[in-house]
């Protein structure tokens, strides 16, 4: 009983730090740049501070995931409670994008916290369900925050106040789930640290990550933005976002087929389907059916494209991939901060098509390179652990928490 809570309230941890507080962001700006008058150009830096705090969070978790996970839960439930209940108090900009900028590190924290803990109380034998259904919990965030968005618009405050309240309190059942192991507490044995040939190996695929970051920015921060600049009801844009969190969570029906495929084949298929969606929703969000399966594809792409990464890093070198997920996370996150900067700057320049043709555009070039950097990394694993497929070593994280 305890593990499943456990696992319950971790998966409740990521969909509040994740899908509640982080990645809804984008959902609630246009009612927050109406009421504070946020303008564009500060929004995708604010987006552009959350997604570097985020690489910082996540870092230190990796650091210190394997000496004191509790105490990372902690830090990551307050981090996040505490930024969302800033943002549905803030009375000014500047308040607002503190507070966004440091809730979004909450998720950091969470990610290499909760794998840990997984590794360490839940027996082998359900060590790989209980790590997938944790890793889920982004797509139910998500229209979570969908949800609460219908419910409560347009009184976005309202809103931020029950995800911060929401991120303490399952933070604190995970605590006490997690009090004792229940029995079966053990210690995950240390991985070899990455040298220089595991590192050379890896360039590539952080470079395609860093270009994907950079590209689907532009939905996150500017998505339903689109949506009700096209005219939406409030009902259709926040549909469409909860559409996305669905296409994510459907990353589970797929994943029989996307785990047959090498990860760089995985990874052109992922990434070209999100680029199509993010041209698509850029260039027809009048269109209220169009907009609802762009926001679905690109839901399931984007979540899938995270998996191909976490499936990359397993062939590349398995024993190491934790250290590699966490590599290509944080390049991906940083794409992000670099691609919602630039998107603010174009929304408020060129327009909102322009913006995401863009970034569709960057998508897209991220896709067509996977080939490539697929003949250079199996070249280059010739010093790490050989290429193994998907369905047996990387099983585990076909269903990753977006960053």
């Amino acid at each position: 009983m305890r593990q499943r809570v456990l696992v319950v309230s971790g998966l409740g941890l990521i969909a509040a730090t994740y899908g509640l507080v982080r990645l809804a962001y984008g959902l609630f700006l246009p009612d927050v740049q109406r009421d504070l008058g946020l303008s564009s150009g500060a929004a995708g830096w604010i987006s552009s501070g959350a997604s570097v705090l985020y690489c910082v969070g996540a870092l230190v978790g990796f650091v210190l995931a394997a000496r004191v996970p509790r105490a990372l839960v902690l830090a990551a439930a307050l981090v996040a409670g505490a930024g969302a209940l800033g943002m549905a108090g803030a009375p000014s900009t500047t308040a607002f994008g503190v507070a966004a900028v440091l809730g979004s590190a909450g998720a950091g924290l969470a990610s290499p916290a909760l794998v840990r803990l997984v590794a360490e109380q839940v027996p082998d034998a359900v060590q790989g369900r209980a790590q997938s259904i944790v890793n889920a919990g982004t797509g139910p965030g998500l229209v979570g925050a969908g949800v609460l968005a219908l419910v409560l618009l347009p009184d976005w405050r309202a809103a931020w106040a029950v995800s911060g309240l929401f991120a303490l309190a399952v933070g604190g059942v995970l605590l006490a789930a997690s009090r004792g192991g229940g029995g079966h507490t053990r210690h995950a044995a240390p991985a070899r640290r990455p040298d220089r040939r595991w590192t050379r190996a890896h360039r590539g695929v952080v470079g395609l990550a860093l270009l994907f970051g950079a590209g689907s920015a532009v939905v996150w921060t500017y998505g339903r933005s689109a949506l009700v600049d096209a005219g939406a009801p409030v009902a259709v844009s926040v549909s469409a976002w909860i559409a996305l969190g669905i296409g994510g969570a459907a990353v589970v029906l797929t994943a029989r087929w996307t785990s047959r495929l090498r990860a760089a084949t995985a990874w052109t298929a992922t990434t070209g389907a999100v680029a199509v969606a993010v041209v698509v929703l850029g260039v027809w969000p009048q269109s209220t059916l169009v907009a609802l399966v762009a926001c679905a594809v690109f839901g399931w792409g984007y979540t899938a494209a995270t998996g191909a990464l976490i499936a990359w890093t397993t062939e590349i070198d398995a024993d190491r991939s934790s250290a590699g997920t966490s590599v290509l996370f944080v390049a991906l996150v940083l794409g992000q901060a670099v691609g919602a900067a630039l998107a603010g700057v174009l929304v408020g320049s060129a327009g909102t098509v322009v913006a995401f043709v863009v970034g569709a555009l960057v998508t897209a070039v991220s896709a067509a390179l996977g080939p490539v950097v697929r003949g250079s990394a199996a070249a280059r694993s010739s010093g790490c652990t050989p290429p193994t497929p998907r369905s047996r070593r990387a099983g585990r994280s076909r269903h990753p928490a977006a960053p």
